[in-house]
């Protein structure tokens, strides 16, 4: 009698991606599937932050193993897209996916000439190319560095692409991140560096809205770059730019977004909002959570781009939201970390 609660032995699927069947073993996503069978399957984090392995799920159901909602808009979620990084099949499934981007990336061979302390836990790296890699002001690229073979990370470029084939990024360094630590830590002045890329879907989208930028820690970088092309290409839109940090200290690029305000040919708004600064401070500035501002902002008709942690990007979302910003008009760039610590002490799946 006791048969009948057994639980039932997880079966293996098919996973059909874009007229190609793939083997899916029990357990295993989607992306991990099409990975092994090597299709070259856009992805990045492998965590489900950054919605770079997003697909279509056109027949068939699968299990998400995280939420999904507050990365994939409602439209998407409504047309079936899914994260393949975080989708089991629990039937053979199609799929639907653009590998058109992935096409479009390759691999460059640079070195770093310049490493530059940013704040006391960000380091500028500078590197210069073999050849120059087109990219869009706002996407990112994979980083891997002779001294750390098999370790490659995701990192945002701080400047639109550079006719000279220099590129440059800012490297926060993360509590028991091997490649972060490396970077800030250890002199890396002409080590070899490879760059895989462009990715991402994080750009400067033709309007003429008002553009709400909110950038946290790192996430600076992106937002440098998307407004240094933009101003370039002689924008006239107004720009509210809001910089979270935990104290002055935590500042950086100052003189950068300076010089922006200076050439902008329209209405530019600097806010830095400090929220870990010591009362006692000289700090005449916003305090709090840089999203605490967000509600005295004017949004009507605005756009937003948004980079940094998950969790400031999600309440940026909501305010926005909640301000009458629309949905489709809010971009967002999550910067996550996949627990890059040591071997030994690190899931393997996310330690690769």
């Amino acid at each position: 009698m006791f048969s009948l609660f057994r639980k039932s032995t997880p079966k293996e699927h098919c996973a059909e991606i874009n007229g190609e069947a793939v083997r899916v073993f029990p357990k295993e996503t989607i992306l991990h599937a099409a990975l092994r069978e090597n299709i070259d399957f856009p992805h990045s984090c492998r965590v489900g932050g950054c919605a770079t392995c997003k697909c279509r799920l056109v027949k068939g159901t699968v299990k998400e193993l995280t939420d999904i909602g507050y990365i994939l808009s409602d439209d998407e979620l409504d047309q079936g897209y899914i994260l393949a990084c975080q989708s089991v099949p629990t039937s053979d499934v199609t799929i639907a996916v653009d590998l058109t981007a992935q096409k479009q990336r390759k691999t460059v061979p640079g070195r770093v000439v310049l490493q530059e302390r940013l704040t006391h836990d960000i380091t500028h790296l500078k590197l210069q190319l073999d050849q120059t890699l087109n990219y869009k002001a706002g996407q990112y690229a994979d980083l891997s560095l002779d001294s750390l073979p098999g370790r490659a990370r995701s990192y945002s470029f701080a400047t639109p692409c550079q006719m000279d084939a220099t590129l440059s990024f800012f490297v926060r360094k993360v509590p028991g991140g091997l490649f972060s630590t490396e970077v800030n830590d250890r002199d890396l002045l002409g080590q070899t560096v490879m760059v895989d890329g462009p990715a991402g879907g994080f750009w400067l989208r033709p309007s003429d809205a008002p553009m709400i930028l909110v950038a946290g820690g790192s996430g600076l970088a992106p937002i440098l770059a998307l407004l240094t092309d933009a101003m370039e290409g002689q924008s006239h839109r107004p720009v509210t730019l809001l910089f979270g940090a935990r104290s002055q200290q935590d500042l950086y690029r100052l003189e950068d977004i300076r010089n922006l305000a200076v050439k902008w040919s329209s209405e530019f708004r600097f806010i830095p909002v400090l929220s870990r600064e010591d009362d006692g401070s000289d700090w005449t500035g916003a305090r709090g959570r840089v999203t605490d501002v967000i509600p005295a902002l004017s949004l009507e008709g605005s756009e937003a781009y948004l980079c940094g942690p998950p969790g400031m990007i999600d309440a940026a979302e909501a305010r926005l939201i909640e301000g009458g910003v629309k949905r489709t008009n809010i971009h967002a760039d999550r910067f996550t970390t996949t627990r890059d610590v040591l071997p030994d002490a690190a899931d393997p799946a996310l330690s690769a």
